[in-house]
């Protein structure tokens, strides 16, 4: 059964989606931007940033489910520019120490409201 999620901690969605939805042991979770949840104010300044702000948001969806970073099994980084990827990479090291998840990374004409970064997530709640 689908059961759709949803979490004042993480940012409102600003279009016709879910935050994240639960189907069976798996959690997808739409893609986060870096938006202020607390605000709902678009952050575009430095990269670095950006991408802390987007991976702040998905651990909020994912403890709302009582999951973590751990239990991610898939992501997708969207950039604007891909000469941030060694920044992106940096800050996304950080979150992924030990078993990262399977991840694609592609390159896009644009993201929402002007972001440089988008990243969406596949949990599994029997990942540990």
């Amino acid at each position: 059964m689908k059961k759709i999620i949803h979490t004042d901690h993480a940012p409102k969605a600003v279009g016709p989606y879910s935050q994240a939805v639960r189907m069976g042991d798996f959690l997808f979770c739409s893609g986060q931007i870096s938006i202020d949840p607390k605000t709902q104010e678009v952050f575009t300044g430095d990269i670095k940033k950006q991408t802390e702000m987007v991976l702040s948001n998905i651990e909020a969806v994912l403890k709302h489910n009582d999951l973590n970073f751990g239990h991610i099994v898939k992501t997708t980084i969207f950039l604007t520019n891909m000469a941030d990827f060694t920044a992106v990479n940096e800050i996304y090291g950080k979150a992924f120490t030990a078993e990262p998840p399977a991840r694609s990374t592609v390159a896009v004409a644009g993201l929402p409201k002007g972001v440089n970064v988008e990243i969406e997530v596949i949990a599994n709640f029997a990942a540990l």
